[in-house]
Order: C-alpha cells, then structure tokens, then sequence
C-alpha cells in the first residue's frame, strides 16, 4: 500500500517539467494562453488558480531572466566596441560584468 499512495502523490510545481505544468494549466479553464508561457510563469499561474501562496522562495527576484539578459545584450555590444578601440581594460571589465550577470540569470531561473 506504501507504495501506491506515493505514486498518487502529486509532485511539487517546482519539480514538474514545463511540457507537465503546460499539460497541468490547459486542463485549468482559468488559465488562457499555457502554450506560450515558460516555466515560471506556469507555475505563478497554477498557484493564482489553486490559491497557493508563493512564500517559498528564499530570495524574491525583483527582475526576471529576460531583463537580465537584455542588459548583458546591451554589455556585450559595449565590450565589442571597446575591443574595436584597442581598450582592453574596459573590454575585461564589461567581460566581468557579462559574466556575474550570467551566474545571476542561473540563480534567478
């Protein structure tokens, strides 16, 4: 018996891959648009629908992976330009900047 109450155990949302979650959200007839959202915003739209509180996080991301990656977008063209002027120091700098930015996008996501 142990065994089939775990298999009927719903996983959390986190762990759901995005094709289950999209399969989860177009079941919801509250939830338009499932097949052009990624994961995150699955998941906020599942907990909305279901009334589970998002409190479980342990920092809250006051900018998403796509602003993120839109500023190191705009760095990588700064750093192409000042390669182009022979300015290797700045060039190491926006390198670092790029970087650091990358590592937050992994932490966020």
């Amino acid at each position: 018996m142990g065994k089939k109450e775990k298999q009927t155990k719903e996983k959390p949302l986190e762990k759901m891959t995005a094709s289950e979650l999209r399969d989860m959200a177009i079941n919801l007839p509250e939830i338009t648009g499932a097949s052009g959202m990624n994961k995150t915003e699955l998941i906020k739209a599942i907990k909305k629908v279901k009334g589970i509180e998002d409190t479980g996080r342990k920092k809250q991301a006051d900018v998403s992976v796509r602003q993120i990656k839109e500023k190191i977008r705009e760095l990588k063209k700064q750093r192409q330009t000042c390669l182009e002027q022979d300015d290797k120091k700045m060039a190491d700098i926006y390198r670092r900047k790029i970087s650091r930015l990358k590592k937050k996008t992994r932490r966020v996501a």
